[in-house]
């Protein structure tokens, strides 16, 4: 997903989008530890996306603190 996309959501949605994404990498580990895992490029994508999330919402943090 694209950063512009995460921004217009709100502090909620990124929220749970974050539990989703952290189950989705939970679920690539257990695949990869049992062999089942075919696409391994997933887990970049996911930590990036994890990041990107974090990102906005350290961003929205500091936003709310110093206003």
């Amino acid at each position: 997903m694209k950063p512009s996309e995460l921004r217009e959501k709100s502090d909620a949605d990124l929220g749970k989008e974050l539990i989703e994404l952290r189950r989705e990498r939970f679920n690539l580990r257990m695949q990869a530890a049992t062999g089942a895992l075919e696409g391994s490029h997933q887990f970049r994508t996911i930590r990036r996306s994890i990041a990107r999330i974090k990102t906005i919402q350290r961003e929205r943090a500091a936003t709310a603190n110093k206003g």
